[in-house]
């Protein structure tokens, strides 16, 4: 069975207990049954099961994060289509997903915690989710006060601290011809040698290859692919404004 399959049918539920996991029992109609499992708060493995939990995340998360303005759009629901590339057999239970977190009354925070535990080891994938955020919260041409917030939020149950960040959402809003530095997170008077350490550190952490070995959907890698490209762009940047300096 497809990774959607697992998602929309609602077995998933039961592995990845919590809140997640609740929602998909809800979504498939058994959330008593993954109500109780949730009770013991565990954390799957590596096993399958957070690729799973990602996945669930980003629809989640993306559902509060498209009424962050008050109004859900049809550009932002597109614009979660364009995240996730859904097998048409598939989008009526992903939509089913998407409409019931839309309307669950808890807060957007519970699951963003689940999600942090899941990946405390391992922040990069976090900020992937954040990406995927940023891309739902500009696909109305709007960057609204109220969406801002709500990602300033999930950063920081993530455990990015306000300079982290700018440096995620200047990835969004700025292009690497105009401030570079915003792109590496980096004041203007960075030395050389900050500079460099920075640059290996965001290649490092948001090589694709890290994606795939965690087993993350391609749509995710694809993406962290055209961060890399981004980073890649500034630093090149900082280094032709040096040189003629």
């Amino acid at each position: 069975m497809s990774i959607w399959g697992k998602i929309v049918g609602g077995a998933a539920g039961f592995a990845l207990g919590g809140p997640l996991g609740v929602l998909l029992g809800l979504a498939a109609g058994h959330a008593a049954d993954v109500a109780i499992d949730s009770i013991s708060g565990r954390v799957p493995g590596a096993d399958g099961t957070k690729q799973i939990a990602f996945t669930t995340a980003v629809i989640v998360l993306g559902a509060k994060m498209a009424k962050a303005d008050g109004v859900v759009t049809r550009d932002e629901v597109d614009a979660f289509k364009q995240v996730f590339r859904v097998p048409p057999n598939e989008m009526k239970g992903v939509a089913r997903l998407f409409d019931l977190a839309k309307k669950d009354h808890r807060g957007f925070e519970a699951y963003a915690r689940q999600l942090a535990k899941m990946f405390a080891d391992n922040p990069a994938i976090l900020e992937q989710v954040l990406d995927a955020l940023f891309h739902i919260a500009k696909a109305d041409n709007q960057y609204h006060p109220g969406e801002r917030a709500f990602l300033n939020e999930v950063a920081k149950i993530f455990g990015l601290d306000a300079t982290e960040f700018r440096r995620i959402e200047a990835k969004h809003t700025v292009q690497p011809k105009d401030d570079p530095y915003a792109i590496l997170g980096l004041a203007p008077e960075a030395s050389g040698d900050e500079i460099k350490t920075r640059y290996r550190t965001l290649i490092r952490e948001h090589h694709p290859d890290r994606l795939v070995a965690q087993g993350m959907p391609k749509e995710f890698v694809d993406q962290a692919t055209a961060e890399m490209a981004k980073i890649n762009a500034a630093y090149d940047a900082i280094e032709k404004e040096r040189a003629e300096g």
